[in-house]
């Protein structure tokens, strides 16, 4: 499956906010966001930073979310059009989807460093559902279901686990619960997303 490839730092800068896409070295000095915070680019350092329009608000939302979660648009559009057949709140059920992607609760779990490093565990093979192989990164994982990963060494993070998770010991974990929006630690108006799908 197609994938974002280029400098993921500049993505960041690109949105104005550190969407902490590089693991550990995004809550460093270190980051790009910290180091030139303007936009990338020659004129990035000089370029004036205007008002944006309703449009480019709902845009910079889509971008920055698609960013976050490292899907590319016909995916996103899919979980877009997923969410507003559902009789809930389109918004939230869209953070649902994407929080409930294989790769982004490997990452929740505190099993990997990134979204990118998850989703390159689950594709060689180092995650189990149930005892049961998985490699598709946006593989839906349901509540109690467990996820395991394996033939590979590695301490969790010391990320806190969302209450919606569990960590067991070792390399394990599991689904608790479907995320309700306060559950979800992201600062994203999703609401704007749905507007721009919508007109």
């Amino acid at each position: 499956m197609a994938r974002y490839t280029g400098p993921v730092e500049r993505i960041s800068r690109r949105a104005g906010v550190n969407l902490f896409l590089k693991g550990e070295r995004s809550y460093g000095p270190k980051n790009a966001f910290s180091r030139r915070s303007y936009a990338p680019g020659q004129h990035g350092p000089n370029k004036r930073v205007g008002k944006l329009s309703e449009y480019g608000r709902q845009l910079r939302e889509k971008q920055k979310t698609k960013a976050i979660y490292g899907i590319l648009e016909r995916q996103f559009r899919r979980y877009y059009e997923t969410a507003v057949r559902s009789k809930k709140d389109s918004g939230t059920t869209l953070l649902q989807i994407l929080e409930l992607r294989l790769d982004n609760v490997v990452f929740r779990l505190g099993l990997a460093d990134s979204r990118r490093q998850a989703r390159q565990y689950v594709t060689h093979g180092h995650v189990r559902i149930d005892g049961k192989n998985t490699n598709i990164p946006s593989y839906t994982v349901k509540p109690k279901q467990k996820i395991e990963l394996v033939k590979i060494e590695r301490k969790p993070t010391e990320s806190e686990v969302p209450l919606w998770l569990r960590r067991n010991q070792g390399l394990m974990g599991e689904i608790i619960e479907v995320p309700s929006r306060e559950q979800i630690p992201l600062e994203i108006e999703e609401q704007l997303i749905i507007e721009f799908y919508s007109r």
